[in-house]
């Protein structure tokens, strides 16, 4: 078990959210940027109120997240689950 090290934070994917107004600060936006991939996903029309709660840390990044890019963070579950699996696995292995 001596020669097991997990550098946890390196099994994290990496995700960014943005909120935005247009020019005329009327529709706000939200965007996400997941894995630190350049072109992130489609941008989400959302409310002024809700984008100034964002801003003032009233929702959590996550939550944000899960509420507005389900099927990403779905995707993102599954893949940290693969990953702890597979953590849990070289574990079991090491230790026999």
């Amino acid at each position: 078990m001596a020669d097991f090290e997990i550098d946890i934070q390196s099994f994290d994917i990496q995700r960014t959210v943005s909120v935005y107004p247009d020019r005329d600060g009327i529709v706000w936006w939200t965007k996400a940027w997941f894995n630190g991939r350049k072109k992130g996903e489609r941008a989400i029309e959302i409310t002024r109120a809700l984008a100034i709660k964002f801003i003032h840390d009233d929702i959590q990044k996550d939550e944000w997240l899960e509420e507005f890019f389900p099927k990403q963070m779905e995707v993102l579950h599954a893949a940290l689950a693969q990953t702890r699996e597979q953590v849990i696995n070289q574990y079991q292995q090491t230790v026999v």
